[in-house]
């Protein structure tokens, strides 16, 4: 049986990353690192993570959230770097 580390290994997602999607959609970590984990195998899926990591910063800009933002900022930066969305 494999574990939640073990996804996340294998899928090269941060504990930080799949928080920040299961925030977006608010589902449990463990649904999110499942969830994530199949779409970070197709430039869509990507995309659309990197969107919900953009959508999760906005709202904590909007909110005032500095302590958030600084946070998403850095989240979205290794995701990014990590897993480039061609264009």
């Amino acid at each position: 049986m494999l574990s939640i580390r073990d996804c996340l290994d294998y899928c090269d997602l941060t504990d930080d990353e799949v928080a920040l999607i299961a925030e977006h959609e608010g589902i449990p970590d463990v649904a999110a690192a499942q969830m994530a984990c199949g779409l970070v195998q197709t430039p869509e899926g990507t995309l659309l993570l990197t969107r919900f990591i953009e959508e999760l910063l906005a709202r904590a800009e909007a909110s005032g959230e500095v302590d958030k933002v600084t946070e998403a900022q850095a989240i979205y930066a290794r995701f990014v770097a990590d897993h480039p969305v061609p264009h």
